[in-house]
C-alpha cells in the first residue's frame, strides 16, 4: 500500500491507533474512538498466521464502492471468472455479512462449508473453479437475516481470511459492502502487511452514485489504499436485438471522475441482456 497524506498526518498527530498503547495512553482520554482502539489495537495476535495464508496469495484486489446497489457483486463475480478463464487460480472472498451476493452469482448457494484440520474449505464454484467464501454459506436458511454488531463481524472477517485454506492462489478477490466502515477498516488493516495490489472502485454513471464515490476514494487516500482503477457499470443499455447502445443513465461521469482523482479509468460496462442471463 502506498503511503497517502492522509496517512501520513494521522501519524504526525501521535495517534497510538496502532501500537500496543492504543487506547490506553493518555491522549486516547476523552476520544470517542477510546474502547474500539483498546480492544482492537497494537499487534493482532493472529496476524502472524493471517500473514501466512495471504503471502501464499500473489495478488490480491479489493472491490469498493461507497454507493450500495451499483454492482460491485457483480463485477467481482465477472472479474474472477475471466481472469479463471486465462487460467488463474482464483478465489473471492464475500466481506458483505449482511448481504451476501457471491453464492448465487458463483453458483454455490445451498452447499455446505466443510471445515477441515487445515481450515475452512472453500466452496469451488462450476464457474471456472473459482473459490468462493461467504457468509451465505454458512446460515442455515440463506434468507436468514444476520443481525451483527461491529466486532461480530470484524471477527469473522478475519476468519476468512486467516482460517480458509485458500492455498496457492494467483488472485483473491475482496467484494465488500458499500461505505468505508468495519469491514473496510479491518480488511485493509489486515492485509497492509502483506501488500495488496489495491482497489477497484466501482460506480455507476448518475450524479447521486459519484457524489458517493468520491468519499470512497478519499478514503482510500486516507487508508493508503492505492487505486488500480475505476470501472463505470450500468453505463447504457445493449438492446438483444439490435445491439444498438442507449445511455439511460448518462454516460461519462466515471471517467470524469478518474481525471479529477487522478487514477486510472478502467472502462465502461453496459446493461447486457446475455450478462443478466448469466447472472
Amino acid at each position: 500500500m502506498e503511503k497517502t497524506e492522509g496517512s501520513e498526518s494521522a501519524t504526525a498527530t501521535g495517534c497510538p491507533s496502532e501500537t500496543e498503547l492504543a487506547g490506553k495512553a493518555r491522549m486516547c482520554e476523552g476520544c470517542p474512538g477510546q474502547a474500539l482502539c483498546r480492544q482492537q489495537g497494537g499487534r493482532d495476535p493472529d496476524q502472524e498466521v493471517l500473514d501466512t495464508r495471504m503471502k501464499a496469495i500473489k495478488h490480491k484486489i479489493l472491490i469498493l464502492s461507497g454507493k450500495g446497489g451499483v454492482g460491485k457483486s457483480s463485477v467481482a463475480a465477472c472479474l474472477s471468472m475471466a481472469l479463471a478463464e486465462l487460467s488463474q487460480k482464483v478465489g473471492v472472498v464475500d466481506l458483505d455479512i449482511c448481504g451476501p451476493s457471491i453464492p448465487k452469482l458463483l453458483a454455490v448457494e445451498g452447499r455446505e462449508v466443510i471445515n477441515s484440520q487445515w481450515g475452512w474449505k472453500p466452496l469451488i464454484s462450476p464457474h471456472h473453479d473459482v473459490k468462493v467464501m461467504s457468509v451465505g454459506s454458512l446460515l442455515e436458511q440463506s434468507d436468514n437475516a444476520v443481525i451483527w454488531r461491529g466486532p461480530r463481524k470484524t471477527a469473522l472477517i478475519k476468519r476468512f481470511l486467516k482460517d480458509t485454506y485458500w492455498g496457492r492462489l494467483d488472485v483473491l478477490i475482496c467484494d465488500t459492502p458499500p461505505g468505508t466502515s468495519d469491514e473496510h477498516l479491518t480488511v485493509v488493516k489486515a492485509m497492509k502487511s502483506t501488500n495488496p495490489d489495491g482497489a477497484v472502485i466501482v460506480t455507476t454513471p448518475q450524479e447521486v452514485a459519484i457524489a458517493t464515490i468520491r468519499k470512497e476514494l478519499n478514503f482510500c487516500r486516507k487508508m493508503g489504499v492505492h487505486v488500480i482503477g475505476i470501472v463505470e457499470n450500468m453505463s447504457g443499455y445493449v438492446c438483444p436485438c439490435c445491439q444498438e447502445r442507449t445511455d439511460i443513465f448518462s454516460s461519462g461521469a466515471g471517467e470524469r471522475l478518474a481525471i479529477e482523482y487522478s487514477v486510472p479509468f478502467l472502462g465502461r460496462i453496459p446493461i447486457d441482456q446475455v450478462c443478466i442471463c448469466v447472472t
